[in-house]
């Protein structure tokens, strides 16, 4: 009867050890689950930063290609600047220059009148 009894004893741990079995397999097939839809997770977000450096790398360079140009646009309108002034002394040149011509016909054509 004592053998009876510790065969029962037995056969309930084991039992309880293969419920115990099955419920950490099913556990274990949840870890693996969300381990693989880590792993998933982990390739998109790798692919997302690619594709981030990638954009990275574009739009500095045309930040490059922009900043040259608004370098060189600067230095058109500095020249251009410059045109503009010589040639807006050179007109207030010449208008002093007509203003002098024009007064002195006037004075001319006084004198004229008053022989």
């Amino acid at each position: 009867q004592q053998v009876e009894g510790e065969l029962e004893r037995a056969e309930d741990r084991a039992e309880v050890g293969e419920i115990k079995i099955l419920e950490l397999e099913e556990e274990l097939r949840v870890v693996a689950s969300n381990l693989k839809s880590l792993e998933v997770s982990e390739e998109k977000a790798n692919q997302r930063e690619d594709s981030y450096k990638e954009q990275i790398k574009t739009l500095n360079a045309k930040l490059k290609q922009a900043e040259a140009r608004a370098e060189f646009a600067e230095r058109s309108v500095q020249k251009l600047q410059k045109e503009v002034d010589r040639l807006e002394d050179e007109l207030v040149a010449e208008q002093d220059k007509y203003k002098g011509i024009t007064e002195e016909l006037e004075q001319t054509f006084a004198e004229m009148s008053g022989y």
